[in-house]
């Protein structure tokens, strides 16, 4: 008898149990891929130094102002809006503090839209602290949230002057409307 009562008990409280967690967040956006700043594009000039140069705006986000170089990035952008990301390797590729993560903090942004006008959704622009070996992780809530659906989705790990140091991608994007 009293086996009977713990089952209806357990029946009864289990799925309550299961809907008060809420349900389950599951990634729309997986990153794998990432490259570092090249900050100018071009120049025009004969001179050693170009007179003139394109820098390398992504997004309309300024590129910090010399190159970074980057290993590996994870990052997984989930329905409810919140972001976990690891990223190793993130090292100056210029300047006197080559070879260094030059102390850095950072945040990352995804911007989603294939033309201007872009939106850019954001982890806390405080940052967090990239490490002397250049890796750090994030796990932070986007603001805004971005829409179920992010259309040509790039991910900006961005200094907190708000430059862009590197920028995830994704290849061979399917549609993630199902």
């Amino acid at each position: 008898m009293h086996k009977i009562a713990i089952i209806l008990i357990m029946s009864v409280l289990f799925p309550w149990s299961a809907m008060a967690k809420g349900p389950k967040a599951h990634p729309v956006i997986t990153f794998e891929e990432i490259t570092g700043v090249l900050p100018v594009l071009s120049g025009v000039g004969t001179a050693d130094s170009a007179t003139d140069v394109n820098r390398n705006i992504i997004r309309g986000v300024q590129p910090a102002g010399l190159p970074w170089d980057v290993q590996a990035l994870r990052a997984d952008v989930m329905s409810t809006g919140m972001i976990t990301l690891k990223v190793e390797g993130l090292l100056l590729e210029g300047g006197d503090g080559i070879g260094t993560s030059g102390n850095q903090k950072v945040f990352a942004t995804l911007a989603c839209g294939a033309a201007a006008p872009f939106t850019l959704h954001s982890t806390a622009a405080a940052g967090v602290v990239v490490d002397p070996e250049g890796d750090f992780r994030i796990t932070d809530a986007l603001v805004p949230a971005p829409p179920a659906t992010c259309v040509s989705p790039l991910l900006l790990i961005r200094n907190v002057q708000g430059d862009w140091v590197a920028a995830g991608y994704v290849v061979g994007l399917e549609d993630l409307s199902d």
